[in-house]
């Protein structure tokens, strides 16, 4: 590729993942924030609205990393088509059953690169220059998704390259992927609990993360390092000793006018 069409290309996705996260995160604030808040708020699990300065910042830290993410993925495809990675494009090179194999493959070796590099990022060496930026916001909000130092940004963009390079996989498969990370990554910073009371009480506990799992790793920069599943945190007893407890609190809360 030349340098015409390396920043053709790059605009082209830098387009598409901020289309993307306007979407998603703009969707989940208007709906939590705007138009349902006062129904949904005995949901919100820090029970008070976080300040307009936090979300501008929130808001201008995801649109660097918005181009951050791009540039890895450009990096992603110029490494795929010089053949370095096993990313296949012609889809009938596998059997079908392996197009949606690969993409639950990939959720799960996402969750495990998340939970390792994000327990690292809260090591005291490194959490000021990689991981600071995203706990300035203790009661975060759809925005802060993406609210990364450039520095995580790059962390978290290497799942692109390193899946990539590890299995088989068709663009259009990693592209549902990465839909499913910006739309599960939105959801659990929206600061409600959209989780049943009752996941508590079934096996689901022991696998599923919710959004009160990551807030009150928020609220405390500790513990609660697992991104869509819960299975590590409780196999490395990472979990707060109070999360089901916490979530109980939360999902039990009465709705406004029934109290009684």
């Amino acid at each position: 590729m030349n340098a015409f069409n390396d920043l053709t290309i790059y605009s082209g996705i830098s387009a598409v993942v901020l289309i993307r996260y306007l979407i998603f995160a703009g969707i989940a604030w208007l709906l939590a924030y705007v138009l349902f808040r006062r129904k949904w708020f005995h949901r919100k699990i820090v029970q008070k609205l976080p300040s307009s300065k936090d979300v501008r910042r929130e808001m201008w830290h995801s649109l660097r990393t918005v181009f951050l993410f791009s540039a890895v993925g450009l990096v992603t495809i110029w490494a795929a088509r010089r053949g370095w990675t096993q990313m296949y494009f012609d889809i009938d090179a596998f059997p079908r059953w392996w197009f949606a194999v690969s993409i639950i493959l990939t959720i799960f070796l996402h969750d495990t690169w998340f939970y390792w590099t994000h327990r690292l990022m809260h090591h005291r060496r490194l959490f000021r220059i990689f991981h600071r930026t995203h706990h300035l916001s203790t009661n975060p909000t759809p925005w802060a998704a993406f609210a990364f130092s450039p520095w995580e940004a790059i962390i978290q963009a290497a799942i692109f390259p390193l899946a990539v390079f590890l299995m088989p996989i068709h663009p259009i498969a990693f592209g549902l992927f990465l839909m499913w990370q910006m739309l599960f990554n939105v959801i659990g910073h929206t600061g409600y609990e959209y989780n049943s009371s009752r996941l508590m009480r079934s096996p689901l506990r022991y696998l599923i993360n919710t959004p009160t799992n990551h807030a009150m790793h928020h609220e405390s920069m500790r513990g609660n390092f697992g991104l869509y599943f819960n299975f590590w945190d409780r196999l490395m007893r990472t979990n707060h000793d109070d999360y089901e407890a916490r979530f109980t609190e939360v999902t039990t809360r009465p709705r406004p006018g029934h109290d009684h």
